[in-house]
């Protein structure tokens, strides 16, 4: 058990493929990640530069965009690298900080997106409460709270799975440090650990999925109750962007954390996580410029005041 706690490197199997369908998956990965730093970046520089959107929605918007770029920096860089890697290693140092931010930023999407659900409630069902209940200060104090929770949540599994001994079995079955595949190395009695992990995976998920769900319940049932045809769409559009990104959130996160343990298929494990870790990314900034009329409003005043300032100098 001494010998095989001085491991201290991993290697990540990732996936196995031919070389020439390895390079063609690593451009595909690297347009994506560009394109998600890009567009999230945009809508951060958006909401900052023009203050009609400084409003808890746009703010709430900003801290999301936030969140997927640092998600996505935890692991696609690394997923390029090994790309291009004869062998894919990661220390066991490296392996355990990847699995602690990978762990806050999806403990962060969730919290998010419950308090996006619900500051649509409050603009939909409660429209003239809605600025004295959602006040600014109120959106600060959520927002901080949803980075400290997201903070301090992974912490004692990270611990956990830092005190586990492992064997000789070194290879991780996954493209990053994900929490089944590496437990799953461990030749010590991990059973504290996977408690605390998937105990803290459920009430973070289902808590935030079910105050998602009720808010949008809520939320239908007001637009329905609206007479006219224009009030209605106008009603929906204002949160049908934020229900689009729910439902491909929570489908991909639900199927990977909150079924049964011993449901562990790792080969489609990884296709699902290249889902939401690659392709969701990706589509979330779309789906917030292209159907919000007024981030895209922004964005072309942003740009106009851009070129008004060059043609200036």
């Amino acid at each position: 058990m001494l010998n095989s706690s001085r491991i201290a490197e991993f290697t990540l199997l990732g996936f196995p493929l031919p070389t020439n369908i390895k390079i063609i998956v690593f451009t595909l990965v690297l347009i994506s990640y560009c394109v998600t730093l890009a567009a999230n970046i945009i809508i951060i520089s958006v909401v900052r530069q023009n203050a009609c959107l400084y409003i808890p929605m746009y703010i709430f918007i900003s801290n999301f965009s936030l969140m997927e770029i640092g998600c996505t920096t935890v692991m696609i860089p690394k997923m390029l690298a090994d790309l291009l890697s004869v062998q894919s290693s990661i220390s066991l140092l490296g392996c355990l900080i990847q699995f602690y931010l990978i762990s806050l930023y999806g403990c962060l999407a969730n919290i998010l997106l419950a308090m996006m659900g619900y500051d649509r409630y409050l603009a939909i069902c409660h429209p003239l409460r809605y600025s004295s209940i959602m006040t600014h200060n109120l959106c600060y104090i959520m927002t901080v709270t949803s980075w400290v929770t997201s903070f301090l949540m992974p912490l004692l599994p990270t611990i956990l799975v830092s005190k586990l001994y492992f064997c000789k079995n070194k290879i991780i079955d996954h493209f990053f440090c994900d929490f089944g595949p590496l437990v799953k190395l461990s030749c010590s009695d991990s059973t504290i650990a996977m408690t605390c992990f998937f105990g803290q995976a459920w009430i973070i998920i289902l808590t935030c999925f079910s105050t998602t769900l009720i808010s949008y319940f809520f939320i239908m049932f007001t637009i329905l109750r609206i007479q006219t045809h224009n009030g209605r769409q106008k009603a929906f559009s204002t949160c049908a962007s934020h229900l689009t990104v729910v439902g491909i959130f929570y489908g991909s996160i639900i199927f990977m954390y909150v079924r049964p343990s011993g449901a562990n298929a790792f080969s489609f494990d990884k296709i699902v996580s290249v889902f939401y870790s690659v392709v969701t990314p990706l589509l979330n900034p779309i789906i917030y410029s292209l159907r919000n009329e007024n981030i895209k409003i922004a964005l072309k005043n942003t740009i106009y005041k851009r070129k008004m300032s060059l043609m200036k100098q």
